[in-house]
């Protein structure tokens, strides 16, 4: 199965991810690692070509783990898919390897995204250099409704709640 991660910075999508993952015993693939993987820190550039790119080649990461393991979950992390187009292209590539697909959007207020967004900065806890509230507000500006089937979380709820609404999301 492939779970797309859904939400604006610091709504909490690698934190949930990353519990779902472990508690699943699936894969958490997420673009800013992938990112920094493959381009130096003079080539890093946020743009969404490059993010388009990186996702492109963690969709075809996560094809090559399923294919020794079909009943693994993949966890698509650190894209906010604020864009139809980002979605579609998930769920294209999931249908292809004839995968069922899920959707997970994180939500929080705007003050606790605030919160989060700068302790991760004030921390250097996140690997992506631009991920700032500014950045946030942004994104939520040109933000595209995720019409498809998905499940909300709301999680300014304690991090179990969270899970358990996020295991419950994936069993449906």
């Amino acid at each position: 199965m492939i779970v797309l991660m859904a939400g604006l910075p610091g709504t909490g999508k690698t934190t949930l991810a990353r519990e779902l993952a472990r508690r699943t015993g699936g894969r958490m693939l997420g673009k800013d690692e992938f990112r920094h993987t493959i381009f130096g820190p003079e080539e890093i550039d946020y743009s969404s070509r490059q993010d388009d790119f990186v996702l492109q080649l963690i969709l075809e990461t996560a094809g090559y783990l399923l294919s020794s393991d079909p009943a693994r979950k993949i966890f698509l992390d650190g894209r906010p898919f604020s864009r139809r187009y980002q979605a579609e292209n998930v769920l294209t590539a999931a249908a292809s390897l004839h995968q069922p697909w899920k959707i997970i959007e994180c939500v929080c207020s705007d003050e606790t995204a605030r919160r989060r967004l700068e302790a991760d900065s004030n921390g250097g806890d996140h690997p992506a250099g631009n991920r700032d509230f500014q950045l946030y507000l942004a994104v939520k500006a040109r933000f595209e409704t995720i019409t498809l089937p998905k499940r909300v979380i709301d999680t300014e709820q304690p991090l179990e709640t969270c899970i358990a609404k996020g295991l419950d999301a994936l069993a449906s």
